[in-house]
């Protein structure tokens, strides 16, 4: 049933109800309508398949919000903020290759780390010494592709003149296709602002970037420089994630025109008549939260429940879960507050009792909370954060 209340699906229950009530007033309420009459199956049958009707139709209801709708459907949704959902995308990194000098080695050569294939982006030949840097990219898209340094030693198609291959730094920005709710976070933060030439269009414009996790700006609206440096009528924009190219006209496209965009970082971008412009902003700097928890449970605790109690940690702070999962967490400039953190974790069941402490370094510990600067963004993940049972 749809109303000004929404929609209520009509269960099984309720609609066997409905239709035995009905059979007796047809047949007579004397009729044999239990579970292994004939009339008692044939009204079950018919119920069934009407609640699936109505399964379907609350579904088809519920696809139309953002909050409860999944998959394709939430993706067809993703328009209306601005945004597509972040599909899987490929490891990239740099080798080492070392042969015979002067070689030519074309794009496509194939080396591997043993788990992930990747293949090299661009044409080198090696130097006088025998060697050259080549850039390469992971065959399969997703976060198996981030391998750490000095693990690519596998040559997929082997020739007579290179010798060796290797990475000497790891390689990076491979992840899985974001889920659900990383596409709804991204959403609603997205939604913020709208139309441009504001701090908050701004912001909501560098929200929708693909790869940009976090962003903040910063505004000098004065006709002298501020205490940061920035000129008079600038701002300057921090962002966590995403390609300078791509950064940079996002900027363009929302800042108001004549307004100075400030910052570390600075790229060309071109406008929509071709001339070219330069962008600055500035990358955040990214504050690694670690957390120390010692907890006293019962036997209500669930086996996972220190996996949960990460979870509900990351979920709250911002960062990648065990599972690959990237959380938004906190805003940029926001500070961890310690019983926050502890309410998310107190979350799960089966805890009676908790100390959370958390620092910076890893070493450092307080039972406080933790100030992040304007220019930075708080992010954990699972390996950082320790649960032991006390």
């Amino acid at each position: 049933m749809l109303d000004s209340k929404g929609f209520k699906r009509r269960r099984f229950d309720d609609l066997f109800t409905e239709i035995e009530t009905k059979a007796k007033e047809v047949f007579g309420q004397q009729i044999n309508t239990s579970e292994r009459s004939p009339l008692g199956i044939i009204l079950r049958l018919f119920a069934w398949f009407l609640a699936r009707a109505w399964q379907n139709s609350e579904d088809v209801y519920q696809s139309g919000f953002v909050n409860t709708a999944e998959g394709v459907n939430l993706d067809r949704l993703g328009p209306y903020g601005g945004i597509k959902r972040i599909q899987a995308q490929a490891a990239i990194g740099e080798i080492l290759i070392t042969g015979r000098p002067n070689y030519f080695v074309r794009s496509g050569f194939r080396v591997s780390s043993g788990s992930t294939v990747f293949e090299t982006t661009n044409d080198v030949t090696l130097d006088s010494t025998g060697a050259a840097k080549a850039r390469i990219r992971a065959l399969v898209p997703g976060r198996s592709g981030n391998v750490a340094g000095g693990t690519i030693t596998t040559i997929i198609n082997p020739d007579a003149n290179i010798k060796a291959v290797t990475n000497q730094e790891g390689t990076f920005g491979g992840r899985d296709k974001e889920t659900d709710k990383e596409f709804r976070d991204r959403y609603s933060l997205s939604a913020e602002g709208r139309g441009a030439a504001t701090i908050r269009a701004i912001r909501s414009g560098l929200l929708r970037t693909p790869g940009v996790r976090a962003a903040t700006v910063v505004e000098n609206f004065m006709n002298t420089p501020d205490r940061a440096g920035r000129n008079p009528k600038s701002f300057e924009a921090y962002v966590l994630g995403g390609t300078p190219e791509a950064i940079g006209q996002t900027i363009l496209d929302t800042k108001a025109a004549g307004i100075e965009p400030w910052g570390t970082q600075s790229v060309i971008v071109k406008d929509d008549a071709g001339f070219e412009h330069v962008m600055k902003f500035s990358y955040a700097i990214e504050v690694k939260v670690h957390v120390l928890v010692k907890v006293k449970v019962d036997n209500r605790f669930p086996r996972d429940g220190i996996s949960q109690m990460k979870s509900a940690a990351i979920r709250y702070i911002g960062g990648e879960d065990e599972d690959g999962t990237l959380y938004v967490g906190l805003n940029m400039g926001a500070d961890v507050i310690h019983q926050k953190l502890m309410a998310a974790m107190d979350r799960v069941e089966g805890i009676t009792d908790m100390t959370v402490e958390i620092g910076k370094d890893g070493s450092n510990w307080a039972k406080d909370n933790l100030s992040i600067a304007p220019n930075e963004v708080a992010q954990t993940n699972h390996k950082i954060i320790i649960v032991s049972k006390i």
